[in-house]
């Protein structure tokens, strides 16, 4: 979704293009962790979630650059939380997700997960 919403026929909605790429890094260190019998909290927080991983993994420390994301896990889901996203924003958040989304699958294949 993220990639896609750049290529609509309107102004882009860079807000949602931000929460899916936010989404998208918070679910693939949420399944490493999940992979590693990690319990971790209910939380959007990719600070917190990227501790928990360092914990595990040495790798997890050239993901910092997603902490930056956690600030567009509510700006779609609760009113009055409605913060302003640049195009610019919104492509770093994309490139920001694909470089977990890369690495996470990465470390698990590599840790003999299948199709990840």
């Amino acid at each position: 979704m993220a990639r896609h919403a750049f290529s609509a026929p309107e102004a882009p909605p860079f807000r949602l293009i931000a929460f899916h790429a936010q989404q998208c890094a918070e679910k693939m260190v949420k399944a490493y962790l999940l992979f590693r019998g990690v319990d971790f909290p209910f939380t959007h927080n990719l600070r917190r979630l990227i501790d928990l991983c360092a914990g595990q993994a040495a790798w997890a420390e050239q993901l910092r650059d997603a902490e930056r994301l956690s600030a567009f896990s509510v700006t779609v889901r609760y009113p009055g939380e409605d913060l302003e996203v640049s195009e610019h924003e919104a492509r770093l958040a994309v490139e920001i997700a694909e470089q977990v989304r890369e690495t996470v699958r990465r470390h698990l294949q590599e840790e003999g997960v299948e199709n990840s």
